[in-house]
Order: structure tokens, then C-alpha cells, then sequence
């Protein structure tokens, strides 16, 4: 698990040298039979720079276009991911009070 400092600026430059590499290798080092990389409208994200490299690795990702349009109903991180989280964050005791201790628990889980 990643984390950036809070006063940490995510640029696209940053996300796709830092943070892109690390986030595909720890998805790739998980899962079983390949994963899907979904992309939100964060401006890192949507930065042509960003977009210029998932142009080029276009054979492991499916591009932006290919999405479904912005629906809760096909937007598998509010429902798979974060509800699995959740449910683990529930069970785990005592309750972090502070971003140091959630940050500890977030990686037990």
C-alpha cells in the first residue's frame, strides 16, 4: 500500500512516474487472472501527459473511451472494493484515532 504525504501535489508527471508503476505491480502481484485499471476524472489522471502514456501501454489498459459512461451502477471501486474494505475496517478493534494508526490498519487489511 502507497501513501503520499498529505501536502503532497499529485501532478501527472508524479502519478505516472511514481505512483502509476507502484499502483501495477502491487495490482499485478495480486491478482490472480489480470486486473482492470479504472481511471476517475482526476486531473492527474486526465492530464495529456497521463493520457499520452496509457496511449503507449495501450495493450495491458483499456482506454478511457472504452468506459461506460459515470454511473454508481457500474463503478466497481464504490461497491466491490470499498465495501470489502469496509466490512474489514468494521471487525478491526479498537478503532484508529489518528491517520498514522488508520494508515497501519488500512495495511492489515
Amino acid at each position: 500500500m502507497l501513501f503520499i504525504p498529505d501536502s503532497a501535489k499529485v501532478n501527472a508527471k508524479r502519478y505516472i512516474e511514481l505512483l502509476l508503476p507502484r499502483l501495477i505491480e502491487e495490482c499485478k502481484s495480486h491478482a490472480m487472472s489480470g486486473f482492470i485499471l479504472q481511471q476517475d476524472g482526476v486531473p492527474a489522471r486526465t492530464a495529456k501527459l497521463a493520457q499520452n502514456w496509457f496511449a503507449a501501454n495501450s495493450s495491458e489498459f483499456i482506454g478511457k473511451s472504452e468506459w461506460p459512461p459515470n454511473s454508481p451502477d457500474v463503478n466497481h471501486l464504490d461497491y466491490h472494493v470499498w465495501g470489502v474494505t469496509l466490512e474489514h475496517y468494521k471487525i478491526f478493534h479498537p478503532k484508529p484515532k489518528n491517520t498514522d494508526e488508520l494508515k497501519k490498519v488500512l495495511q492489515l487489511i
